[in-house]
């Protein structure tokens, strides 16, 4: 199964020399799976040519809002949009997460209730709690139609939607290892609005385990879901 992997944003260089950037870390979560990639740098304007280019999408994380004015945002809620309605699965994650919502007519916008970094426990529906490394500030409030919460916690209550056959996204990083998580905040403490102890509890977190792996497996489930083709108007 070929996967298209739709950057919205790339790493840090310090991160991605060490790590790779956002698409090698999905590389390394789904590999053994059988699945191909084909990367495209959507922040830089590169997309598909036709939303069937690939048999699945993958949405990435960035540091931009999905709310903000960049030029790639309004093309990439257009391509969403077509291939929700032809039924070409996508996974979003955490940015990928919040334009999907965003585009299907979702809302999106800063929390006023602060940062999730590092490790967080999540209670999904099918799996029960599950452990995965967070990043954002962004969360989506309010669901479009046809969006169902599968996963939350007591700092984000849309944590996991599914769109039948159509979408699964996540705001946590499934990609992100300890190792990355503590690189970060090695760049960004005492930057910006970061407070001191929630990085450092995410420093603390990252000798914990994750569960990243079983991530892994429900995205792949997801995408290899039986779909019947749907040829959108």
């Amino acid at each position: 199964m070929k996967i298209g992997i739709l950057v919205c944003g790339h790493a840090a260089p310090e991160v991605a020399d060490q790590f790779g950037d956002y698409a090698d870390m999905f590389h390394a979560l789904l590999a053994g799976r059988d699945f191909t990639f084909e990367t495209y740098d959507v922040e830089h304007l590169q997309f598909p040519t036709n939303i069937r280019d690939c048999d699945g999408w993958l949405l990435t994380g960035s540091r931009h809002g999905a709310y903000e004015d960049h030029a790639f945002i309004p093309l990439l809620e257009t391509f969403i949009r077509q291939a929700y309605a032809a039924h070409v699965p996508m996974v979003g994650i955490c940015f990928g997460h919040q334009i999907i919502a965003q585009a299907l007519g979702g809302h999106v916008e800063k929390f006023d209730g602060g940062w999730a970094i590092g490790l967080n426990d999540y209670t999904f529906d099918d799996l029960g709690p599950v452990k995965l490394n967070a990043w954002h500030q962004d969360q989506v409030l309010r669901l479009p139609e046809g969006a169902q919460t599968v996963a939350s916690n007591g700092f984000c209550e849309h944590a996991a939607l599914v769109y039948d056959d159509r979408a699964f996204t996540v705001q946590p990083h499934p990609e992100f290892e300890s190792r990355v998580i503590r690189e970060f905040v090695r760049l960004r403490k005492g930057s910006a609005d970061y407070p001191d102890d929630i990085m450092d509890l995410a420093v603390e977190n990252a000798a914990k385990s994750n569960d990243n792996a079983v991530l892994a497996q429900k995205i792949t489930d997801f995408f290899k879901l039986p779909r019947e083709a749907v040829h959108a108007d």
